[in-house]
């Protein structure tokens, strides 16, 4: 079994682009909900406002969630709402900074413009970027058309001192308010925790008014309330029942639970029952059809029996050995390592010393800021540490799948590909950090030729023995349990947190006391969240 089993990261249970990783299971929710034109919203009907505050990030996958889910509801009583949306970020040696790169940060300051001068179609704005965060800011002249701004007057204050002085006090904001995740969200000034979905949101909003409330709240229908099986096993932390009550109850608080324990006879008779494979499993009946967060599961959920189960990424798998509790778990007279079922787990790999391993998907934005962190690592550490980077997928057929898609999943291949071709002192490198930087904006072939990596040399590879590659690589995270990315371990066997330059090297020097240049300070910037753990964007 897997040392490491997956945890949910689903926006609507755990999104927050402050948490340390993109993981699988977990996906953005980029064009699925409608776009919203706030102009048309109507005027103020109510004695006082609710206060609605957004925090997010341009780029974060959850922040562009909660502002669709909004979007709606300002249609329909956005005169009753006060809404401001603000930016976490910070400022850095004299620079303005975002988690995603500058591509976020002008995302923020061209939000912000449209925020400033035209208040009343500024979220239509945003929502038009959103319909594809990959490419904020480079849509935002597209969307200022369609939407009916100003361009000239846009770009004046996008590029100009002004957009630069409005994120600053945006991020200061959002700092005294001490919204370090996106979204982190009030009401009312009271933290917000609820689901994100057009009607989690109406409801919400409707609950908040403080005296009368738009005739739109006396029309909603009650609630539809939701049965939840929860199958979990007490041997495995990740399955616990408490933790995915707690999960299920954000986008489903009026849930009626049902809980089956694996290692009580009736726990193992319902899992044999229904053909389950892996816990914990999360089940639902027919109604969740009904049910107003629905839709934010509904491609998550697939038929198991009579019930619905939800797609979570669950690893544990009950009827094998598991490897560090000192018992033979299957019966065969071998327990832990001796057992052939731990042979490529965490937990029996054999320690390489000086062997650095990095699991990540190449368009996840903490992995990629993993692997820039690296560079001055690689510099410091030279020829005497070995360096593995790692991918993160799902083998299907003859594809793949991956978080961010079809082009993560191209990607993946091309960069392997580049380790293949130019390992020798980590050349590959040089493909990798730009295409980093440049990541839908422009096209790969941009990131070869005056590096010394040949574009045709990588193009030859992909046509040919690059799924090949792929395949063979995702084994290894496949068969450690690890699905977060970035994941980071020391001596290929030991996970730590490396946020930065100098944890990387803090930690590889820990387990390698003969390692050259320990004693160097690198930077010591949060470069890099590090995982494993939900994702993240980062789900």
């Amino acid at each position: 079994m897997t040392d490491m089993p997956r945890v949910l990261a689903l926006g609507l249970v755990a999104g927050l682009c402050v948490l340390p990783c993109c993981s699988k299971g977990s996906g953005s929710r980029e064009g699925e909900s409608k776009r919203t034109d706030a102009a048309r919203s109507p005027g103020q009907t109510v004695s006082r406002k609710v206060k609605v505050e957004f925090f997010v990030m341009s780029q974060c996958p959850y922040g562009v969630q909660v502002e669709q889910g909004i979007g709606p509801v300002m249609d329909k009583m956005g005169g009753d709402v006060d809404l401001t949306i603000d930016f976490i970020g910070e400022k850095a040696e004299g620079k303005l900074a975002s988690m995603h790169g500058d591509s976020e940060v002008n995302g923020d300051k061209v939000q912000l413009c449209a925020m400033k001068h035209f208040p009343a179609r500024a979220l239509a704005f945003i929502n038009c970027m959103n319909t594809n965060p990959g490419s904020i800011p480079g849509n935002w002249e597209g969307c200022a058309k369609e939407i009916g701004l100003d361009a000239a007057r846009m770009r004046t204050c996008y590029e100009g001192p002004e957009g630069a002085k409005l994120l600053e006090a945006s991020f200061d904001k959002a700092l005294a308010r001490k919204a370090s995740g996106s979204p982190t969200i009030f009401m009312n000034g009271e933290p917000y925790y609820g689901a994100r979905s057009e009607m989690s949101f109406t409801r919400a909003v409707c609950a908040a008014f403080p005296e009368d409330r738009p005739a739109l709240c006396a029309s909603l229908p009650p609630p539809v309330k939701v049965s939840i099986t929860i199958v979990a096993d007490r041997r495995c932390k990740e399955c616990s029942a408490k933790l995915w009550k707690g999960y299920m109850q954000g986008p489903f608080p009026d849930a009626e639970f049902t809980v089956y324990e694996y290692t009580e006879k009736e726990g193992k008779e319902f899992y044999d029952d229904i053909g389950l494979t892996m816990l914990p499993a999360v089940l639902f009946r027919d109604e969740v059809e009904k049910a107003d967060n629905y839709l934010e599961v509904k491609r998550f959920l697939h038929p198991r029996g009579d019930y619905l189960e939800l797609d979570i990424g669950a690893t544990f798998d009950p009827e094998k050995e598991i490897c560090d509790n000192e018992r033979d778990d299957t019966g065969d007279g071998r327990a832990d390592c001796d057992d052939e079922d731990c042979a490529k787990t965490l937990t029996c790999r054999k320690e390489m010393p000086r062997r650095l391993d990095l699991f990540v998907m190449s368009q996840c934005p903490y992995g990629m800021a993993a692997l820039d962190s690296m560079a001055e690592v690689l510099e410091n550490f030279g020829s005497s540490l070995e360096f593995q980077v790692n991918y993160i997928a799902t083998a299907k057929g003859d594809g793949f799948e991956s978080m961010h898609g079809q082009a993560e999943v191209d990607e993946d291949i091309r960069e392997l590909c580049a380790i293949k071709k130019y390992g020798k002192s980590h050349k590959y490198m040089d493909y990798i950090l730009c295409r980093n930087k440049k990541m839908g904006t422009a096209s790969w072939e941009e990131c070869t030729g005056g590096n010394g990596i040949d574009a045709k040399v990588i193009e030859k590879c992909f046509a040919g023995e690059g799924k090949d590659l792929l395949r063979e690589n995702l084994k290894v995270a496949e068969g450690l349990g690890i699905n977060s990315s970035p994941t980071w371990l020391a001596n290929s066997k030991f996970p730590f947190p490396g946020p930065s330059p100098d944890d990387i090297k803090t930690q590889m020097c820990k387990h390698n006391k003969d390692l050259p240049n320990c004693a160097k300070k690198l930077t010591g910037l949060d470069a890099a969240p590090a995982g494993p753990g939900p994702g993240a964007c980062g789900n």
